[in-house]
């Protein structure tokens, strides 16, 4: 796991991960925990992470098709994976892992 972080796509991939488990977390138990038994505790400290991490999964995408040449339909497709859930878990399945990289090129 560590050589993932000395690459932009490691690292894209690593936000992507943490990205859709919080996106998960939100949405299948901090929501319901809110709506259905009047507990918000959840949603408040899953909310704000979950925000955080998806800003940073948005910035990196962007950063890493810049950088990499991306096709605008290509970013389009990574950044819509994050709103979706289990969108970032497809994308990285389907288009990130497959990609070729080498520490000195990022």
């Amino acid at each position: 796991m560590i050589p993932m972080f000395k690459t932009t796509i490691g690292r894209l991939r690593i936000i992507g991960f943490l990205e859709g488990i919080s996106l998960l977390v939100l949405v299948l138990i901090a929501v319901p925990m809110k709506y259905f038994f009047d507990n918000p505790s959840g949603s408040s400290l899953v909310g704000p992470v979950h925000g955080m991490l998806f800003l940073l999964f948005i910035a990196n995408a962007i950063y890493v098709g810049k950088i990499r040449r991306w096709k605008y339909s290509t970013i389009f497709k990574v950044l819509l994976s994050s709103i979706i859930p289990f969108g970032t878990f497809y994308i990285d399945h389907i288009l990130l892992s497959k990609i070729k990289t080498n520490p000195q090129n990022n």
